[in-house]
């Protein structure tokens, strides 16, 4: 017989078991998407914002760009300034004085650099955004931030390098102690600017593409090299339209060839910064088109052609990793 002494004895509850966690394979786990797929249409304001968060990363490899360019190099960045100095050499004398444009036009030397100095900035730009992504390939596949930052370290590189050979040309003018005229200086950066939108445009699909498909960077260097006879650079537009329309009437043809929008890009910086083109023996060589409007439809289609530049390289840059 059980006795109640006054006292009860509790009895413990028993508590859940604290659940095991189990470690999933890393190749069964579910992939997860970084980069959120945005509508194309609208797409291009909060990458334009991302990039500008990461303002100081694009500082940074801006500088990295200029500093790898040249590594390991004696000349360092002088090689920015011989390099055009050296085209310049090869063209005044081959072009100048052994075909004769140089008894022609007058400060044939000045009228060749101000062309070289817009066109080296073309070719910085599309050459070096063309490799950038693959270049790039040990960030792309380990850490993430928008990958147009790659792109855009290289213009801005670029213009680095620009602004550096600039002073070969202030310095002719000083030399010579002729200066340009200031009534259309402002062509200038008129013509900068189209030619930067151009460029970036063009780069950013250059650069997504050659991820897939590495020859186009063989196709960029024969593309640019024919694009450079198109351009009036080492010769003067006149030749042009005298043989395309004073010679065959093809008047239809001489105007798809001032369609190039570096045409119109090298035809504004002679125009402003030529000083041989004031005088009465170089004024035949002056584009008495609407350079101004010409620009100004330039741009505007190349903010164009930058947004949807963008919205391809946004599509195509989620296989990035994988392709490299």
């Amino acid at each position: 017989m059980a006795v109640d002494n006054g006292t009860s004895t509790e009895v413990p509850r028993a508590t859940p078991a604290t659940p095991v966690a189990v470690e999933v394979p890393l190749a069964d786990r579910p992939f997860e998407r970084v980069n959120q797929p945005t509508p194309f249409l609208r797409g291009f304001w909060p990458t334009a914002k991302e990039i500008w968060d990461y303002r100081e990363l694009l500082g940074q490899l801006i500088k990295k760009e200029l500093k790898v360019k040249y590594k390991d190099s004696v000349l360092g960045f002088f090689w920015t300034l011989l390099r055009p100095l050296l085209y310049l050499l090869v063209y005044a004398v081959a072009i100048g004085v052994f075909l004769g444009s140089g008894r022609v036009i007058p400060q044939f030397g000045v009228y060749l650099f101000t062309g070289l100095l817009a066109w080296t900035l073309f070719t910085d730009i599309l050459g070096g955004c063309t490799g950038s992504i693959v270049g790039n390939a040990g960030l792309v596949k380990k850490v993430y931030f928008p990958r147009e930052l790659f792109p855009l370290a290289v213009v801005g590189a670029g213009l680095v390098n620009f602004l550096l050979q600039a002073v070969i040309l202030v310095g002719a003018y000083v030399v010579t102690w002729t200066f340009p005229a200031p009534g259309d200086l402002l062509l200038v950066p008129l013509a900068l600017v189209a030619l930067v939108l151009f460029a970036t445009g063009l780069g950013l699909i250059l650069a997504a593409g050659n991820v897939f498909l590495r020859d186009i960077t063989y196709l960029v260097e024969v593309g640019l090299l024919l694009w450079f006879w198109m351009t009036p650079i080492v010769y003067d537009w006149t030749k042009v339209r005298t043989t395309l329309v004073d010679d065959h009437s093809l008047t239809a043809l001489f105007e798809v060839y001032l369609a190039n929008p570096m045409a119109n890009i090298v035809l504004a910086f002679q125009r402003a910064l030529w000083p041989g083109g004031l005088t009465e023996q170089g004024q035949p060589f002056y584009y008495d088109g609407n350079l101004y409007l010409r620009l100004g439809v330039i741009i505007l289609v190349g903010l164009v052609f930058v947004w949807f530049a963008q919205r391809v390289f946004a599509r195509w840059q989620g296989n990035f990793a994988q392709e490299l």
